[in-house]
């Protein structure tokens, strides 16, 4: 085929991808449907013009057409990959981890439920044998990603139920293609009804297989794109090949599922990439892979729908029926999953609850594609498939397909309008008013600015002012006597227009490197929690979302637990300076946010609604204070030494702003330039690397600051520093319940306690303990403490404790004043070996 003739047909594909999307907006309309559609009249017109004997003309384009070499391992091996790939990277993957449950229940539940409906339906309906029918179910049970995410940005859906649908549609795939592998290869071996619990019991291996080739794979490229932290493209071009590599190493080496490898990898490099790539770097490398996985995407759909009116040349009558009974076993399928297992995962408080309107939309979005035809075509093409199976199977896939893109994409809209889901809610519309009369503001104040630059005449001035001032003043009017708008949505929405501006301070940071890239997607996606926050459960989810921010996490916990009894402190260290790091990023951007309440939320919300967030500001700043002195009384000089790295990573900024603004002057040359540049970025190198925390050689700081081991010798505080516990609480979690045995006494390291017996209540807070008294009297323990800060406590067994006591006046002093505020006689507490 001339290669002028297939570069022509290649550049044409690609400008029907420019006008597709356009044109799907001014229609109304899904993009893939769109794309497959004209795929369709592409494939037609070419069938047509080659067997007309109207005109010749055109028979090369036509036979270049129906020529491209569109085959299922195109798909599979080149385009699949780069989808997979791009959507994990696009992924806010720690608030993807809030929510993996639900997640990987839906994918895994909705596509072995899919499968099993639609193949024992076809199985009762047709002559073909059970394990083709399951094939069919598994390839008709793959979702396209793409169309669900459009859906609930079409809907403004909120963010953490689109979450939750958009990782089940992407694992939707992973596992339908896993289990199209698993009854490809049965029906190739002539199975006819394959034991079900035998194919399942491979599954756990695909699945597995693949991740640990994926995660190996990614953390190599990892590895190697940090050597080569000074050359960005040799970076990006080792992320082009990656998912390739580890789709053709897991199918064709491992044997297991190239698709998972894909996702696993992607996973890994979204986790890891920000910390050990440049933030630029990283950036980049996102944006092209937007751009590729948007090529792959509409180049699949075209090139699939071009097969379309092939795969249907030897339709019959008899065919449809079984095509109607492959759409309702699918959406039968969907309606168990929608209105059977979300509400039992609502009602687990394992999935945020999803309401009718929205299920009915998941319902009918789940529209087929690329993926389906892909899976189709394979089959088609294996001669080891006996024809039958091989020509229902193409006609199955395909009239599917159709029916979820011309019946559910063209309706789609419809339903989503007739379900009320395309009205913004009261709430969102009153935050369409605020928003109009922040940026009004915001615009007047610029425009006073570039007026005083030009010097322009004071009368024009004045008029357009004074007109643009009275817009202003309808838009804040509007805003602030809006009738629907209650006192408790105002602190909402100041709350969310906070939250707002906090992560965008956030990114502003980041991009200038004052906060390191391997603390940026966390304290994004601390900044997206408050936002979702606040929509879902205004204050009292602000609030909680701002504590879950500073609280210990199970990671922490578990590297805690793992260095107290295994004596590994590696992990804990690296769990710790993260907590540090994070902490003193947060403290940053907290100090920022107090103008943003006295300028823009008291102008629109009033001064009582920006007092109250500012209480809720100076909480949250209390909190992260309180974190930061526990970390520091327990590693004294570590936070002296980030906040050395602080200074020097904002100098180098500085720096580097300095040099460009020179540059764009003109002061100094492009290799002058070069030159500066290259030295910056060999000392910002160095300012990355963040100081190396250990844990074993400062628990004997900790233990000298607490007053009440004052007195003690050298020798007795090492040994001290030895047996003590740590353990970290987070506000709210209970430490001593009431009516057990007393085996402990703790010590607040930092934090706060709080305590109850007998109706009365007390406070303690660091430097206290609390647990002697059930001990010293040998009763069971009448008292309940639970933090109310996140704190971290020192444990000391009961032996132990009766040892120090006897030797430290101190401690034996603070018992005796403890006793004394209970009301207990000092001498009921003390055993003749306690005093001696």
């Amino acid at each position: 085929m001339d290669i002028v003739l297939i570069t022509t047909v290649i550049a044409s594909l690609f400008l029907v991808i420019g006008v597709a999307e356009p044109l799907a907006a001014r229609l109304r309309l899904p993009y893939s449907v769109i794309l497959a559609s004209i795929g369709v009249l592409i494939g037609v017109g070419a069938i047509f013009f080659l067997r007309t004997e109207l005109t010749d003309a055109l028979n090369p384009v036509a036979e270049a057409i129906l020529g491209l070499p569109i085959r299922s391992n195109v798909f599979l091996y080149v385009f699949l990959p780069t989808l997979l790939f791009q959507a994990t990277l696009g992924m806010n993957l720690r608030r993807m981890l809030d929510d993996w449950v639900p997640i990987l229940v839906l994918a895994v539940v909705a596509v072995v439920v899919a499968t099993l409906s639609v193949g024992y339906a076809l199985a009762s309906a047709s002559a073909l044998p059970l394990a083709a029918c399951l094939l069919i179910g598994a390839i008709v049970s793959t979702t396209d990603p793409s169309a669900v995410v459009s859906i609930f940005r079409s809907i403004s859906a909120p963010r953490r139920l689109a979450r939750i649908i958009e990782g089940e549609s992407l694992l939707n795939d992973a596992a339908a293609i896993a289990l199209f592998g698993l009854f490809m290869g049965f029906v190739m071996l002539g199975v006819p009804d394959p034991n079900l619990g035998d194919a399942l019991a491979r599954f756990p291996l695909l699945i597995f297989g693949g991740a640990l080739t994926g995660w190996l794979a990614a953390r190599i490229a990892v590895w190697v794109m940090a050597l080569f932290s000074r050359h960005e493209l040799a970076q990006i071009s080792i992320s082009v090949a990656l998912p390739y590599l580890a789709y053709i190493g897991a199918e064709q080496s491992v044997g297991a599922s190239g698709v998972i490898a894909v996702v696993a990898a992607g996973l890994t490099l979204n986790l890891t990439g920000p910390g050990r790539l440049p933030p630029q770097a990283w950036t980049n490398l996102r944006e092209l892979w937007d751009v590729l996985a948007h090529w792959a995407g509409a180049l699949i759909f075209i090139l699939a729908a071009l097969l379309i009116p092939r795969l249907l040349e030897e339709v019959r009558v008899a065919d449809f029926v079984l095509v109607g009974v492959v759409i309702l076993a699918a959406i039968a399928a969907r309606l168990v999953i929608l209105f059977g297992l979300l509400p039992l995962l609502t009602l687990l408080k394992l999935s945020p609850a999803v309401e009718r309107p929205y299920r009915v939309a998941i319902l009918w979005g789940g529209l087929r594609g690329a993926v389906t035809l892909a899976l189709a075509l394979a089959v088609t093409e294996s001669f080891r498939v006996p024809d039958g199976i091989q020509r229902l199977v193409g006609i199955l896939a395909t009239g599917f397909t159709l029916f979820t893109l011309i019946v559910q994409g063209t309706t789609l809209r419809w339903i989503i309008g007739r379900l009320g889901l395309d009205r913004l809610s009261p709430i969102d519309e009153a935050l369409s008013r605020q928003v109009v009369a922040v940026a009004l503001q915001t615009v007047r104040e610029d425009v006073a600015r570039t007026t005083e630059n030009y010097e322009l005449s004071h009368d024009i001035v004045r008029s357009e002012a004074k007109r643009f001032g009275e817009r202003l003043d309808d838009a804040v009017k509007t805003a602030e006597d809006s009738a629907d708008i209650q006192d408790r949505d105002r602190i909402t929405l100041g709350l969310i227009a906070l939250a707002g501006h906090e992560r965008d301070t956030i990114l502003a940071r980041v991009r200038e490197r004052t906060i390191s890239g391997r603390m940026a997607e966390q304290v994004i996606s601390d900044a997206d929690r408050l936002i979702e926050g606040a929509r879902s459960g205004g204050r009292s989810g602000y609030n909680r979302a701002a504590r879950h921010s500073v609280a210990y996490g199970r990671a922490f916990r578990a590297t805690g637990f793992i260095h107290s009894r295994l004596r590994l402190s590696g992990p804990l260290a690296i769990i710790t300076a993260n907590r540090f790091e994070l902490l003193l990023s947060q403290r940053l951007v907290l100090r920022d946010l107090g103008a943003f309440i006295d300028g823009r939320i008291r102008r629109i919300h009033g001064r009582r609604v920006a007092e109250l967030l500012r209480e809720s500001l100076s909480r949250r700043i209390d909190s992260v204070e309180t974190a930061l002195e526990g970390l520091r009384l327990q590693y004294p000089g570590y936070a002296e030494e980030l906040e050395r790295r602080f200074i020097r990573r904002t100098a180098l900024r500085l720096e580097e702003r300095e040099y460009t603004t020179m540059r764009e002057d003109g002061l100094i040359g492009a290799e002058v330039y070069t030159k500066l540049m290259e030295g910056l970025d060999l000392r910002r190198a160095a300012a990355e690397d963040r100081p190396q925390l250990d844990i074993a050689l400062q628990r004997i700081d900790l233990v000298r600051q607490f007053p009440l081991f004052s007195g003690l010798a050298e020798a007795d505080l090492k040994r001290l520093s030895r047996v003590l516990k740590t353990r970290y609480v987070n506000a709210g979690d209970l430490i001593m319940r009431k009516d057990n045995t007393a085996k402990s006494v703790f010590f607040i390291a930092s934090g706060a306690a709080e305590l109850e017996t007998a109706g009365q209540t007390w406070r303690l807070g660091r430097g206290e303990m609390f647990g002697q008294m059930a001990i010293l009297m040998k009763n069971i323990r009448k008292t309940e403490v639970r933090a109310i800060a996140p704190s971290t406590l020192l444990e000391l067994d009961e032996v132990r404790f009766r040892r120090l006591l006897g030797r430290s006046s101190a401690l034996k002093d603070a018992v005796h004043a403890s006793a004394e505020k209970r009301g207990i006689e000092p001498g009921d507490l003390f055993d003749d070996h306690d005093v001696t």
